[in-house]
């Protein structure tokens, strides 16, 4: 590892290697949802193409580069490497995912069975607790505290299989927070709408930036001895370097919060528009079924019309048109 050598900006974009481990994890989640998009097809059903390319170059893509691009070939010689690997794939990665939004893929493409019990898992407790808001984002800052601040990291960088496990652990907090923030299927609770999860990924990203922080001003080395023992002669001060990784971490915690609240905010003008749209058929509804007994007799008035007693936004609708 010693022997690397130093880290250009030519190598950042052409140093790479093979990761077993995630390689199969990244062609077994591609592999599911091209399976789900192709029975979709076969059923003449449409699935847009925007979010089978945020699945696979911004989610599966993001994978591939945290895992096996320079970052991991640098990895076990700097801090800042590391630091950014992990950012991706509990940060970036979940979200290019969850943009795919393979939960309603999944219960679309399932048999009706099948998807009867995924919908199932999706409303257990387990999951419910998991995915709670406040839950999810916790385990997302205790993670990251947890790797960086116990010998945790510093052991995994020495093994290969805890490594790959960590890789996975970060995948799946980041996941339970951005996963059923974003999917269209009822994954959070009813309260959570979306003003609500604005809000929630708006505190999140300030969140998400304690880690780096507390990285980047923490004066005790982080897996100190491993980086000294294994810093290369051209490498930066370790404890440079660990402010840089620190750096990187912020940066990419509140650069990834713009995106997701923006997908947030997509969402939510596509609802409205999608009740506005149903009320307005549904007062269609209405106006034609009354239409035909517009003309009474003349007298006394006896029962006052629905549109006068009732304070639902149809009735106001109508008394406005009327």
């Amino acid at each position: 590892m010693e022997n690397l050598p130093q880290l250009t900006v030519g190598r950042l974009f052409t140093s790479w290697q093979a990761d077993v481990p995630a390689l199969l994890v990244v062609a077994v989640l591609g592999g599911l949802y091209g399976w789900g998009v192709l029975r979709l097809r076969r059923r003449d059903e449409s699935w847009p193409v925007a979010r089978t390319a945020a699945f696979g170059l911004f989610g599966l893509g993001t994978i591939v580069v945290a895992t096996m691009s320079a970052l991991a070939v640098y990895d076990r010689v700097l801090f800042w490497p590391a630091a950014v690997q992990n950012v991706l794939l509990d940060l970036i990665a979940p979200l290019g995912l969850a943009l795919g939004d393979p939960l309603r893929l999944a219960l679309r493409a399932l048999p009706e069975r099948a998807a009867a019990r995924a919908q199932g898992a999706l409303t257990g407790r387990v999951l419910r607790l998991l995915t709670f808001p406040l839950v999810s984002t916790a385990l997302v800052l205790t993670t990251e505290l947890t790797i960086y601040f116990t010998p945790y990291f510093e052991t995994a960088l020495a093994n290969g299989w805890l490594h790959q496990l960590m890789y996975l652990q970060l995948l799946l907090a980041g996941s339970l927070f951005v996963l059923p923030v974003l999917t269209r299927e009822e994954a959070l609770p009813a309260w959570c709408t979306h003003p609500v999860r604005a809000a929630l990924v708006f505190v999140d990203g300030i969140i998400d930036a304690v880690p780096g922080i507390v990285v980047m001003t923490h004066g005790t080395l982080i897996a100190g001895s491993w980086y000294l023992a294994h810093a290369p002669s051209w490498a930066p001060d370790v404890q440079h370097d660990q402010q840089l990784g620190g750096g990187a971490m912020v940066g990419i915690a509140e650069l990834v919060a713009i995106p997701f609240l923006l997908a947030i905010l997509v969402q939510w003008a596509r609802t409205e528009r999608a009740e506005t749209v149903a009320l307005d058929r549904r007062l269609d509804t209405e106006l034609e079924r009354i239409a035909p007994t517009e003309a009474v007799v003349d007298g006394p008035e006896l029962v006052r019309p629905w549109w006068e007693t009732e304070n639902s936004e149809v009735a106001q609708r109508f008394r406005g048109q009327r």
